[in-house]
């Protein structure tokens, strides 16, 4: 499928998931990024650029020293809710204009509408945080952290920064941990720290033990051998 079928693919499923967005809210028009990624505030995100449209959009942002929206691309469009980036370093520059970079995720997003006129999506957002302010509790985050262990047992997804449990945003340095998309989806749209390790706390331990039942399936698949037997062993 060409860009431009893909593209209008995205703003149609756009706007039939979101028909209701209030269109007079104040908002910013920045570059988007449609990823197979869902990024978090405060985790560094390596990115290869090598398709024109992103060359271009890279020299914008880059220009300026702006920052650029990721969202979640899926088979029937792009999500709503997002997280920008911002260029930290450029790692290095081909004479093809390709470019290795790593990113880092800032400020959370919601589409409130789409623009075509550059040859890459740009998309008018307004930016939101937490609308509870207040710290977490020590005893919450303490719990946060038991299951951060349980996560931490498991193969690292890429680059991560070790969670601090004094940090205001403990969630999304968990999160980080965490490479179910769904997951890290409904995480970024939650508006409270309180809730969102609250989601952690109730959702880790089935997402190890998915996790860890995938692992042992790898592991017996060549000898023909079924994961149910290995797991309950």
């Amino acid at each position: 499928m060409a860009w431009s079928e893909i593209r209008r693919h995205q703003i149609s499923c756009f706007r039939c998931h979101y028909p209701g967005i209030d269109k007079h809210m104040s908002t910013e028009l920045i570059p988007l990024f449609p990823l197979h990624v869902v990024l978090l505030p405060g985790s560094p995100l390596p990115l290869h650029i090598f398709e024109e449209r992103y060359k271009e959009m890279m020299a914008d942002v880059m220009a300026g020293s702006r920052e650029f929206g990721v969202v979640l691309a899926r088979d029937n469009g792009i999500v709503n809710i997002g997280c920008t980036a911002l260029v930290e370093r450029v790692i290095e520059r081909y004479e093809d204009g390709r470019l290795d970079i790593l990113t880092s995720g800032k400020r959370r997003f919601q589409i409130v509408s789409l623009d075509e006129d550059k040859s890459y999506l740009r998309a008018a957002v307004e930016f939101f945080d937490d609308e509870d302010l207040n710290d977490a509790p020590l005893e919450l985050r303490q719990q946060a952290m038991k299951y951060y262990q349980l996560l931490s047992a498991l193969e690292k997804p890429g680059i991560v920064l070790e969670p601090k449990i004094e940090s205001p945003r403990l969630s999304f340095q968990i999160a980080q941990y965490i490479i179910d998309l769904d997951n890290r989806q409904t995480l970024i749209s939650l508006r409270s720290e309180n809730e969102r390790l609250g989601f952690l706390i109730k959702t880790i331990p089935a997402y190890v033990y998915k996790q860890e039942r995938i692992a042992v399936a790898k592991r017996v698949a060549p000898q023909n051998g079924h994961a149910k037997h290995v797991v309950n062993s």
